[in-house]
């Protein structure tokens, strides 16, 4: 089933910015629209506002006067449900209540004829038990747009338990037709994006309760060492820490309390408070007028190494033993079996985030993963109260001689990039194995819905089969309260054969 023909009106009901934006895709893309909204008037004014926007666009030589006043005839706000009779699609964006919806929707199926697609733009509630409100169920979709809908471009097609492939279809390709990027995706909690982001954010508050490290040291490091354009903290702030958080327990409850999902009793503190963040002025961080961003922890200049010696190749940190000898540093080449670590003239060990704990050691200072360490520009390095000061100092001098800003955190298992990275891997593999979504579309997803450096598959692959796996079985040993367990599709992909690697994550 190919996408709508373009005389089809489409229509928006629930006309705030969501609604607004779903509708101003469906306008330019050439439809006629159709807007309501139950409050009176609010269908004028979101048409008026709309019209303000496509002003701006023909401003910025984004649109032609000619399709402006094109696309500006096609809309029409409706005074009623009924008006919406000719539509050929109909997408609800309005309050996040299944009793709402469901209500919304059987009213409409007495409306419109039965080959009108039914979507919900919902990011949060099952698509299926909105969907077993109708008669019938097989053409109603989700078709979650993300904020802001003229400017992002995914788009989750999300098919409900009793959703027909045909009009999943359709949906599907309507949307690839008003140049949006569409991912196919099962009825599950969060679908793609909501579902696997939230270690992202669970990892960083993890980290910070633990006393491992400050919000703006934690930021920092999964900004200028992980890649994320923003870390963790300051994005909830921007979202609102209420909305995050609602999501989150929305997903954890969905999946029955999954110790994986459990929501941050200092972001519910945060909620409790009124510190929402961005919008009322302090969240994390104060927003405040003059308020100056605490600067993240940053230690001292310290000497270089003398040399270090190399034994292994040191798996997804290889790129180091280059970065070291370009910096003049000299490389001991010594062939080991037993691990891949860099030997200081101290006789301490730097070694990368592997899910154990420096205390558990003699001398070691762990080093957290980088999307590219010749490109990262900070580095955190871990280490406990029994390691030794010199081996400490020597490890910042490395990486500082390598033109890196060294954060030294607390003895946190997985350190905060390793750890985000290894479960959202994780959660990935899982969703695969459980039907959700594709790898491909997995992947899509992750980068253009949250703006990651790389999907998860992606990933995988530059770290290695096992690399994830053995990690979170490492961090699963020294918290057994099963957050850390690997799944069993992430097991299996460890220990497949290699003879796959070229076209397996």
């Amino acid at each position: 089933m190919t996408a709508l023909d373009l005389s089809s009106p489409v229509a928006v009901v629930g006309t705030g910015t969501m609604g607004q934006g779903i509708a101003q895709v469906a306008l330019v893309a050439g439809h006629p629209v159709r807007l309501y909204d139950t409050i009176p008037g609010r269908a004028r004014e979101a048409a008026d506002a709309i019209g303000a926007r496509l002003d701006r666009l023909v401003e910025k030589d984004r649109l032609s006067a000619a399709d402006r006043d094109a696309a500006r005839a096609r809309l029409l706000p409706a005074g009623t449900l009924s008006e919406l009779a000719d539509c050929a699609l109909v997408v609800e964006a309005v309050l996040e209540r299944l009793d709402v919806k469901q209500d919304l929707f059987r009213e409409l199926e007495g409306i419109v004829d039965d080959d009108c697609l039914l979507a919900t733009n919902t990011s949060s509630l099952s698509v299926t038990a909105i969907g077993g409100a109708l008669r019938v169920p097989g053409r109603f979709v989700g078709l979650h747009f993300f904020n802001p809908a003229p400017l992002l471009p995914l788009v989750e097609v999300v098919s409900g338990f009793a959703t027909d492939v045909t009009y999943a279809t359709r949906a599907y390709e309507t949307a690839r037709a008003w140049g949006k990027t569409p991912v196919a995706c099962a009825d599950t909690p969060g679908f793609i994006v909501n579902r696997i982001a939230r270690p992202f954010y669970a990892e960083a508050f993890a980290v910070h309760e633990a006393q491992g490290a400050d919000p703006a040291t934690i930021d920092a490091v999964l900004r200028e060492s992980g890649g994320f354009k923003m870390g963790a903290f300051e994005l909830t702030d921007l979202i609102g820490q209420d909305v995050n958080e609602s999501v989150t327990r929305s997903v954890w409850e969905s999946f029955f309390q999954d110790v994986r999902f459990t929501p941050s009793l200092a972001q519910r503190r945060l909620v409790e408070s009124g510190r929402l963040g961005r919008k009322t002025g302090h969240g994390w961080y104060d927003h405040g007028d003059g308020a100056e961003r605490p600067e993240p922890d940053t230690a001292e200049q310290r000497q270089p190494p003398a040399y270090v010696v190399a034994e292994g190749d040191l798996g997804p940190a290889g790129d180091l033993l280059a970065l070291i000898r370009e910096a003049g540093i000299p490389v001991r080449d010594e062939d080991e079996d037993n691990g891949s670590r860099l030997v200081l003239p101290s006789g301490g060990q730097l070694v990368l985030a592997d899910g154990q704990t420096s205390v558990e050691f003699r001398d070691v200072v762990y080093f957290d993963l980088a999307l590219d360490y010749r490109k990262a520009t900070r580095i955190a390095l871990s280490a406990s109260q029994d390691t030794s000061p010199q081996t400490l100092a020597e490890a910042t001098g490395l990486f500082q001689a390598l033109g890196k800003q060294v954060s030294v955190i607390g003895d946190v298992p997985g350190m905060i990039v390793a750890r985000t990275v290894a479960r959202i891997i994780d959660l990935a593999h899982d969703a695969v194995a459980k039907g959700v979504a594709t790898e491909e579309d997995i992947d899509t997803a992750m980068r253009l819905g949250v703006n990651y450096p790389l999907g998860p598959f992606e990933w995988s692959r530059r770290l290695g089969r096992s690399w994830a796996y053995a990690l979170l079985d490492d961090l699963h040993l020294r918290d057994p309260s099963g957050r850390y367990a690997p799944s069993l599709a992430l097991y299996r992909h460890a220990h497949a054969s290699d003879k796959r690697e070229g076209n397996a994550s």
